[in-house]
């Protein structure tokens, strides 16, 4: 039965993760062959910069111009392949000479068939450099060692035999005269294909570990300051401990700018550190990927690396674990501070609203004691005022002891003048009660 997948709902992106598999194919190498790979660190800006750069080696060599950038671009120009591979912070150029020549090696590299000028034109900043240059075994193992001798300049050799034995692989991990590392590869008995298999791994190996160590003039950078700032912290939080009388606004003030610092330091590193632990991983898994034996008492790759990456790597994770101990350490100091300065607040509110209790009980006081005073000032001024009546009508000739009922009227005035304050006193509480 035919199915019509068209009439599906199709997730968009379901041809990219299909592509993306086989976006970055091995190389097929023949032997010999010179290869020179470099890893140049690239901004937005200067990768379009250098794909306008590559359209120019296309029309140098006269070839047609691609029109639209890919993420792995692979083209060759008679002798010369031209591959450029874009990562997430730079982007890698492999340039493999297919020509016979020199049979001396690293007399002829990779770029040697690049146009004159060309390269030193390329965007972005170099991290990686090298020459591989591939050439069949001989039977002679001890004689292969000593030609090999010749061409490191002196420097001490790492060598192995990776794929079980089905080539010799000898390089230093050093600059060289001409500013570019050196890798040889004797092929023994390895079809195309895993020759490039091999080639690809070894220059991932060298491009991924200098990746990784660029995190490591960062550690050693803000290290003495993060020792400054971890001894300020411990003498904060020992007199925390102690519960000495200190300034705790000041001390505040200390530790924020320390937390300040230590997040500006994470901002700066926080990427870099993240990026040589991924770097760091995958180093391991081509070197797993090469099944090394060991080849004339020489470190393999892999003991090297171990011996001299691993170290540099474990300094940049314990930096970064000491920025987010130090980070979480100020978070508990702060929050110690900020309890205290929050009891020291609570004990003065208290103190206040104390004080203001004893204000209120004296203010009352007083209120009442004006209240009394309120009540005879009424009650005589009420007095004043019924005499001046009784005098009014006694004149008016109306017979009555004047004497008798202003003496009586005097009490009446006065209780009735204290029960009247006291209703109004009682109406405003009841108010107040209400709100």
């Amino acid at each position: 039965m035919s199915v019509r997948l068209e009439l599906l709902d199709i997730h968009p992106l379901r041809d990219d993760l299909y592509n993306e598999l086989h976006s970055r194919p091995f190389q097929v190498l023949p032997t010999p062959a010179r290869v020179t790979q470099m890893a140049v660190l690239t901004t937005p800006e200067q990768r379009q910069q250098q794909f306008e750069h590559l359209q120019e080696l296309h029309w140098l060599l006269g070839q047609p111009v691609p029109e639209q950038e890919v993420g792995c671009f692979e083209q060759t120009f008679g002798s010369l392949r031209v591959r450029r591979e874009m990562h997430m912070e730079f982007a890698s150029y492999t340039f493999t000479n297919l020509a016979a020549g020199d049979d001396t090696p690293f007399s002829e590299t990779g770029i040697s068939l690049l146009p004159e000028g060309w390269l030193e034109q390329l965007a972005g900043t170099v991290v990686a450099a090298f020459h591989l240059d591939i050439r069949p075994a001989s039977a002679d193992t001890e004689g292969d060692l000593a030609y090999v001798r010749q061409h490191f300049e002196g420097m001490r050799l790492v060598g192995s035999r990776p794929q079980e034995g089905a080539a010799r692989v000898w390089g230093t991990f050093q600059l060289h005269s001409d500013g570019f590392g050196r890798f040889m590869v004797m092929n023994q008995h390895m079809s195309d294909s895993q020759l490039g298999r091999l080639t690809q791994r070894l220059m991932e190996i060298e491009t991924y570990r200098l990746m990784s160590l660029l995190a490591l003039p960062v550690a050693r950078e803000i290290t003495p300051a993060l020792n400054d700032m971890d001894q300020k912290l411990a003498v904060i939080t020992q007199a925390l401990a102690d519960n000495q009388d200190v300034d705790e606004h000041q001390l505040l003030a200390q530790l924020t700018n320390i937390a300040s610092r230590i997040e500006a330091f994470r901002a700066h590193s926080t990427f870099r550190f993240s990026a040589t632990r991924a770097y760091h991983r995958l180093v391991l898994t081509r070197l797993e990927e090469l099944r090394e034996d060991e080849l004339s008492g020489h470190l393999t790759i892999t003991e090297f690396m171990t011996r001299r990456l691993t170290p540099a790597v474990k300094t940049c994770e314990a930096v970064s674990d000491r920025l987010e101990d130090l980070s979480r350490r100020i978070d508990r100091a702060s929050e110690m501070m900020r309890t205290r300065v929050e009891l020291a607040i609570q004990n003065q509110n208290q103190q206040l609203l104390s004080s203001m209790d004893r204000r209120s009980k004296i203010q009352l006081m007083m209120q009442h004691t004006v209240e009394n005073f309120s009540v005879v000032a009424i009650s005589y001024y009420l007095i004043g005022l019924l005499k001046v009546a009784l005098d009014t009508v006694h004149d008016a000739g109306i017979e009555f002891d004047k004497s008798l009922v202003l003496g009586v009227a005097i009490p009446v005035t006065l209780l009735l003048v204290f029960l009247g304050v006291r209703a109004i006193h009682h109406r405003f509480i009841r108010l107040a009660k209400r709100q």
